[in-house]
């Protein structure tokens, strides 16, 4: 859609890039709310279903992540070929079937299938591939970090507005709600959002794209880091909810007052990482210390048994290293991916995301069932410190 002189050209936004920025960073925030929204509550409700267990409620908080991470290749590669609206339409449409699913559940395992079927509507990676179809290089950065920030937004939210949700209208209805929102942004993208040609030459070079990718060493870091970051996000949450009723004493409906406090707070320490990770030659330096924030944040959660302060210390320094990877990382490929078949390489960076949430979901489930929370705790320092070490030499395109 962009075209080679405009390519060339640097500046400021274009309105038509403004327009596609904001609309794909709403309609993203809007998905990833609906899928956001009870990972701060599940393992409390969980018991209510048959046949439920701290294993199964981890797989259910999962699954999503493994049907999303085998259909982001397919829907992205079919979407250079057939274009991208039609693609995230259908997505859609059968992650508010799922969302249907899930509501209607008595037990664990229909819960478990409607989540799988949530993320069989997998359209991450075609979103971030019709949002660089509109974007000039020189911007794409920019334009991909509004997709992070939107995405950290929604995860902001939903866990403020998780618990107050369940307590209301319990899961059934949140998982009513999910669907509500996949259907409201269906208008909303067919109106607002140009629909860019399909050209022969996206359609030829799908697959040589998607196989740089694969080959790639700064991308396949990449993938690695965000299956890494999803893991140990949904692998903590398995267990948190619970930490925070049984140990801290907190009712689950006022869970969402204690992640609004700190959500709020960590605000103070991202907006000066994501700046300086805008500048080319601080991004990588930026990643590295929100890591370590990340492992901090686990060794201070092993100690916060004793301390209900020291318990929301670490919950800020955790939400300072999250928010700052969820707005940075998607820049930082946008940096490295090649030109060609857009949405097959972005295919494999959303398919790595989400298998990390799957593993952290059965990851977390079963040591929590075997060893405790702090297992969990112990374990998500360790791969924290792994990523930091073998995930983080990277080179990136100007």
């Amino acid at each position: 859609m962009v075209t080679a002189t405009e390519q060339v050209k640097a500046g400021p936004f274009t309105g038509l890039e403004r327009r596609v920025s904001i609309t794909l960073g709403a309609i993203m925030g809007l998905r990833m709310l609906g899928l956001f929204l009870i990972l701060p509550v599940f393992t409390l409700y969980a018991d209510e279903l048959y046949g439920a267990s701290a294993l199964l409620a981890g797989v259910a908080l999962g699954i999503y992540g493994l049907t999303q991470a085998l259909m982001q290749i397919p829907f992205g590669v079919l979407s250079d070929r057939i274009g991208r609206k039609p693609v995230i339409i259908v997505g859609l449409l059968i992650f508010a079937a799922g969302s249907l699913v899930a509501a209607g559940a008595e037990t664990i395992f229909g819960v478990i299938a409607g989540r799988a079927l949530q993320g069989a509507g997998a359209i991450a990676a075609v979103l971030s591939a019709l949002l660089a179809d509109f974007t000039r290089p020189a911007q794409r950065a920019k334009a991909m970090a509004i997709l992070g920030v939107s995405i950290g937004g929604a995860f902001g939210v939903a866990i403020v507005a998780g618990p107050v949700l369940a307590a209301w209208i319990g899961l059934p209805g949140i998982f009513l709600l999910t669907a509500a929102l996949a259907l409201v942004v269906v208008p909303v993208l067919w109106l607002l959002v140009p629909t860019p040609p399909v050209t022969s030459v996206a359609s030829e070079s799908a697959t040589t794209g998607l196989r740089e990718a694969l080959r790639d060493p700064t991308l396949l870091r990449l993938d690695g880091g965000i299956f890494t970051l999803h893991l140990i996000l949904t692998a903590l949450f398995v267990v948190l909810p619970l930490i925070l009723r049984d140990v801290a004493g907190v009712e689950p409906a006022r869970h969402g007052l204690v992640y609004l406090g700190v959500m709020a707070a960590s605000v103070v320490g991202m907006v000066p990482l994501v700046m300086r990770a805008a500048q080319a030659a601080q991004a990588v330096a930026v990643l590295r210390v929100a890591i370590v924030l990340l492992a901090l944040a686990a060794v201070l959660l092993c100690l916060s048994s004793a301390s209900f302060w020291l318990l929301l210390l670490a919950l800020w320094v955790f939400f300072v290293g999250f928010n700052t990877l969820e707005a940075t990382l998607p820049a930082l490929v946008s940096r490295a991916a090649p030109a060609a078949g857009r949405g097959g390489a972005l295919g494999v960076y959303s398919a790595s995301q989400f298998l990390g949430a799957f593993c952290g979901g059965v990851l977390g489930g079963t040591l929590a069932t075997f060893t405790g929370p702090n297992g969990v705790f112990l374990v998500v320092a360790a791969l924290a410190l792994c990523w930091l070490m073998l995930g983080t030499r990277l080179q990136l395109r100007e």
